[in-house]
């Protein structure tokens, strides 16, 4: 009997089968050569509107380098605990980066604690403000810092041209977003989560039913599998990892954006896979006082805005306030 078989899941975090006509692969070549932008953007307004998450194939973004990235974050997260907690994320304050051991970053608190270590880190800079200043990085493994530089600068370069075609697919001009997005707050995360074996329980997993705070967020995982989304009809399916693709899926900021028109897909991690599983997440937001409100061809007498405006900073960061005692002592 496989593990996965053998273990008791809770009737809560049963999950389907689900065929890529549920979450489909959406072939970005002609967004990222310049081609014909305009078809992509309105396959992915389609996926937003309809479905919340996709995957990307033929994003431009080089395979070893995405190797490089999985082999430097389990070659740290693999280190002694003693190790990793000398870059806590408590160390850096506002800025935020760094070391986030078991059960000290809970996106569900009310209902389930998160069996998973995570690393933070983004562009580094000297001043320190709310999601900004100087990473904290390991010395081990040696080419840390060099690999996701590289992949970080490889995901800023992907996320513009996406959030250019979530643009037009609002029919708005392509840089309508990047007068907003100057200097965004970006979290470059790291993600390892633990096999979990007997019975288990809503109380704990991988991580818990959330949407994302930001904008943007650019996936890549492994070959494990665990990530499970909840579509339309309130069902939780599968997302399981397809070779070099990335899943996109837009946060909270676009909800907003479009007055509910493309919803903030709620996903969770179950890992009973028996194996360890990581994954490489990418999230980009706005300039930290870059004002949200319902875009123009979004709202109208029929349909007024839903929202009232609000800063990408504050919103984000009264977020994470809730998940680091840190913050608030």
């Amino acid at each position: 009997m496989s593990t996965a078989s053998a273990n008791q899941l809770d009737s809560r975090l049963e999950s389907k089968s689900t065929s890529f006509s549920e979450i489909p692969i959406i072939d970005i070549a002609a967004l990222i050569d310049g081609s014909n932008p305009m078809k992509v953007a309105d396959e992915i307004g389609y996926v937003c509107e309809n479905i919340g998450l996709l995957y990307i194939k033929n994003h431009g973004v080089d395979k070893q380098l995405i190797k490089d990235a999985y082999a430097q974050a389990q070659a740290f997260l693999n280190l002694p605990l003693e190790q990793k907690q000398q870059l806590n994320i408590i160390n850096s304050g506002q800025t935020l980066r760094g070391y986030i051991p078991m059960y000290a970053d809970n996106v569900d608190p009310e209902n389930t604690r998160d069996f998973k270590e995570c690393f933070d880190f983004g562009l580094n800079e000297t001043s320190i403000s709310p999601f900004f200043g100087p990473n904290l990085i390991p010395e081990q493994p040696a080419s840390f810092k060099e690999t996701f530089e590289q992949y970080h600068d490889a995901m800023m370069t992907l996320s513009r041209r996406l959030i250019r075609a979530i643009a037009l697919s609002l029919k708005l001009p392509a840089d309508y977003f990047e007068k907003l997005q100057k200097k965004p707050i970006t979290i470059q995360r790291l993600l390892h989560y633990p096999p979990q074996k007997g019975k288990v329980t809503l109380e704990e997993i991988g991580i818990g039913a959330h949407t994302d705070y930001g904008f943007l967020t650019i996936l890549s995982q492994d070959s494990v599998g665990g990530l499970q989304v909840q579509n339309r009809n309130g069902e939780w399916v599968s997302a399981p990892p397809v070779e070099d693709t990335f899943i996109v899926n837009i946060g909270d900021l676009v909800q907003t954006f479009t007055n509910d028109r493309y919803i903030s897909t709620a996903h969770r991690v179950i890992n009973t896979s028996g194996k360890e599983r990581y994954s490489v997440p990418f999230f980009i937001d706005l300039d930290f006082n870059a004002e949200v409100s319902v875009v123009p061809t979004c709202h109208n007498d029929e349909n007024p805005a839903k929202y009232e405006p609000y800063t990408c900073g504050q919103h984000k960061y009264e977020r994470f306030v809730d998940s680091y005692a840190h913050l608030t002592s």
